[in-house]
């Protein structure tokens, strides 16, 4: 496991395209097994390929990485509030790390600086989307003195899950 002062956390670059899907690959099986059906799971893991992190990349919303001298093992995808259900000025859409890195505070690291981030380009209240049953991610945002907000469904792979809003002032 790497140290605090060998790990970085810095702008994702297109190079980084089949990093991320790595990480989305071995995040979204840990934390989703059980949530989101296999087949449905399988199928959402196989569209996060190179190509599709490339084009993300090229969007233009910013996606910061967590790199070890390992490579990069974890990632956050943020901007302005995508709706307004969310009741933010800044979202962050996206933030998975690596099983293996988990727990050892380096979620944390990477919350905070994209929260400042945002706070930087005046995006003040920040807010995040979690599946409700996914008590992990839940207790993380929590952790982070995240305000339980909003609930609505996600249209997931066809189904419709539970998801709860936490806010950051």
């Amino acid at each position: 496991m790497s140290t605090r002062s060998t790990t970085s956390i810095r702008r994702a670059r297109e190079s980084d395209a089949t990093s991320l899907s790595g990480v989305f690959d071995a995040a979204w099986r840990e934390a989703y097994r059980g949530i989101i059906p296999g087949v449905a799971l399988e199928r959402l893991i196989s569209q996060r390929d190179g190509r599709w992190w490339r084009g993300a990349l090229r969007r233009g919303r910013p996606i910061a990485v967590v790199e070890t001298p390992e490579g990069v093992v974890g990632y956050a995808a943020y901007g302005r509030a995508r709706s307004g259900a969310l009741k933010a000025d800044g979202e962050i859409d996206e933030l998975y790390l690596t099983p293996e890195y988990q727990g050892v505070g380096l979620g944390r690291r990477l919350f905070r600086a994209v929260r400042n981030d945002l706070g930087d380009h005046g995006l003040a209240r920040v807010g995040v989307w979690s599946l409700e049953e996914n008590e992990r991610a839940g207790a993380f945002y929590e952790g982070l003195d995240g305000i339980v907000g909003p609930r609505s469904l996600e249209r997931i792979a066809g189904l419709r899950l539970a998801k709860v809003g936490y806010l950051f002032r």
